[in-house]
């Protein structure tokens, strides 16, 4: 496909690499994080899925390189409120052995 369409690596890994139905981009950090910076202050998203082309490399360049920079700009959190998803979202947590209040027991 590169060589009949002349593609450059850039337009190849675009191409090959996509977001089936959402948008992919990469680039430099500093880009990645412009992008990034762009959509949420445009308030075009709210999150986003980091789709690395090689696992675990990829997300440690990510979390490395992109995540500092969005977190100067304000954009990514440095602490989170507790020390599990349930407190991080002021839900309460369950009794050591019982079940989460409002679901109902099985069996």
């Amino acid at each position: 496909m590169a060589r009949e369409e002349s593609l450059t690596v850039r337009q190849l890994l675009l191409r090959l690499g996509s977001g089936r139905g959402h948008r992919a981009f990469t680039g430099t950090p500093e880009q990645v994080a412009d992008t990034i910076e762009e959509w949420v202050r445009a308030g075009a998203a709210d999150g986003f899925n980091v789709m690395p082309p090689v696992l675990p490399r990829g997300l440690e360049d990510f979390v490395t390189h992109v995540v500092p920079l969005l977190q100067q700009r304000g954009l990514v959190r440095r602490e989170y409120a507790g020390s599990t998803l349930r407190e991080h979202y002021g839900l309460p947590v369950p009794p050591v052995g019982g079940r989460a209040p409002g679901l109902a027991q099985t069996g």
